[in-house]
């Protein structure tokens, strides 16, 4: 099925529009799951959301990194953290000054330390451009750790800061 560019735009905007609204209760509802389920917010935000909301772009990256493709896989890996890092987290602080919504770019010292050692382990395990089976468990090892470390922050020092 070819589609023209206008039923393109339209398909496009309604998948947009589908997926604000879904992201919208999403949101909403991590309060509750967090007092429902005992799950720190943290945890939810930092683990959860990550891995549900880019399901899409990890299955490209092992897809493409399966078919020998490492470049396209590592594009689509890193530069989609990269545009969340540059790119949408300023953006939505901005965006929640003009709605008078408490924004910062503050962040603690836990989530500063846990982002800068994550993009040094990374650049050192892909910086050669080589790739084995044990930078890959370094890294998912690393992600378990950020995990257990997510799970057990007090949330008191989280919402004080």
């Amino acid at each position: 099925v070819i589609l023209s560019a206008f039923s393109s735009i339209l398909l496009l905007l309604a998948a947009t529009v589908c997926v604000a609204v879904n992201s919208e209760y999403l949101v909403d509802s991590i309060e509750g799951v967090s007092e429902d389920y005992g799950l720190p917010q943290a945890f939810i935000g930092v683990i959860l959301l990550p891995i549900v909301g880019n399901a899409a772009e990890h299955a490209t990256a092992v897809t493409v990194a399966a078919k020998g493709k490492m470049d396209l896989a590592l594009g689509v890996a890193v530069g989609s953290s990269t545009q969340i890092a540059l790119l949408v987290v300023p953006f939505s602080v901005i965006v929640g000054w003009c709605y008078e919504v408490p924004m910062s770019l503050n962040f603690r010292t836990f989530d500063a330390a846990v982002l800068v050692l994550s993009v040094m382990i990374a650049m050192g395990c892909l910086r050669d451009g080589k790739s084995n089976w044990l930078e890959g468990a370094i890294l998912m090892a690393i992600y378990v750790l950020v995990a257990i470390m997510c799970w057990f922050v007090p949330e008191q020092a989280y919402r004080r800061l």
